[in-house]
């Protein structure tokens, strides 16, 4: 437990990031209609079962569509 203590100025940063990319990821993707690549369900899929930075980066990088 103490070591978690020693963590815990690097961590919350990190969670908080991470859960903002998460956010912003979902808000993006049930607000857009088009995509590169795959679905909205897809998407929404991928972002959250892969919600540690892959699945939001994943869809920044192929399936945004770029306008």
């Amino acid at each position: 437990m103490n070591q978690l203590m020693e963590f815990l100025p690097f961590l919350i940063p990190l969670v908080i990031v991470q859960f903002a990319l998460l956010g912003y990821t979902l808000y993006h993707i049930l607000t857009h209609d088009r995509y590169k690549r795959g679905s909205r369900t897809l998407w929404l899929v991928v972002t959250i079962v892969l919600m540690n930075y892959v699945g939001p980066i994943l869809y920044f990088v192929l399936g945004k569509e770029d306008q």
